[in-house]
């Protein structure tokens, strides 16, 4: 069971990173960018000569590590999965920089039976101007630790999805060393590569990295709607639904509205919902989340 003042109470340290080209053009070739070598928009993902970030990148940096495993925060880590993710571009995320951030427990939902959610959020600043570069929320589902009979804080709302046909679909083909590459991001957990610890873990193969089929969402968005404009995406958010194995065709199904995009991700072979509740926020005019930690 979650210690719920002790999870009130957590600081965390100072976070920081320093990071290059090299990093933002691997972790658009681990989303599969480049995979056409004449496609001059995907290019410019993977490329030096005119480098540009996926805005998704933004939700590896300034990590603050495993800090769950504290003891003293009873969290379960064998039956805790990442929930959710949702990240906030103050501007667009430059292919090079040097970045601090704050970061804080933004919200604890007790679920009861079904566990537990723990909201942290972090906002990163350019170390030299100070601005607000991107502002991050990583949900973690506790699966074994609800039941400690009350919430804090603000967490984040999901709206539900149209109910008529999407505007726009967008098939991706994963790569079946998808998960060997993604990884390289500094994700090791050996779910994702290692097929006796999938199997412990209830899979018959290693799956592939949810914060990898997220960022494929943005891809998705850049292709299908924004004509690989990544300044016109100022967030995405989505909900884990079903984990995706490497190989498989992930459909991606759009509703376009004014100022926003709402999608899920499918893998129709399987007839699954890998990603839902996805809702992005594209274009100007859009004020900062609640999820910003001050500077």
């Amino acid at each position: 069971m979650l210690n719920i003042d002790a999870l009130e109470a957590w600081e965390f340290p100072p976070l920081e990173q320093r990071y290059g080209a090299d990093q933002t053009m691997l972790y658009a070739a681990t989303l599969g960018f480049g995979q056409d070598p004449v496609d001059r928009a995907q290019l410019r993902y993977v490329y030096e000569k005119d480098l540009v970030a996926v805005p998704s990148f933004a939700a590896i940096l300034c990590h603050p590590g495993r800090w769950t495993a504290a003891p003293e925060l009873g969290v379960t880590l064998s039956k805790a999965v990442h929930g959710e993710q949702r990240v906030f571009l103050h501007q667009p995320l430059p292919p090079e920089g040097d970045l601090v951030a704050n970061a804080r427990v933004q919200a604890v939902q007790d679920k009861g039976d079904k566990g537990a959610l723990i909201h942290v959020a972090r906002t990163m600043f350019d170390r030299t101007s100070g601005n607000a570069v991107a502002s991050i929320l990583h949900s973690t589902f506790c699966r074994g630790d609800g039941g400690f009979g009350r919430d804090f804080g603000s967490a984040p709302v999901s709206e539900a999805l149209p109910d008529h046909a999407p505007d726009v679909v967008v098939d991706i083909d994963t790569r079946p060393e998808a998960a060997v590459l993604y990884r390289l991001n500094k994700d090791r957990n050996p779910l994702h590569i290692d097929p006796d610890h999938a199997k412990k873990a209830g899979f018959d193969r290693p799956i592939l990295h949810g914060l990898c089929t997220w960022g494929l969402a943005a891809r998705a968005m850049l292709e299908g709607v924004l004509d690989y404009d990544e300044t016109q995406l100022r967030s995405i958010e989505a909900r884990f639904s079903r984990p995706v194995f490497p190989g498989e065709t992930i459909r991606f199904e759009i509703w376009h509205e004014d100022g926003m995009c709402r999608f899920r991700a499918r893998v129709a072979a399987r007839d699954v919902t890998v990603l839902d509740a996805g809702r992005c926020l594209v274009g100007e005019g859009h004020a900062a989340p609640d999820y910003m930690v001050g500077a």
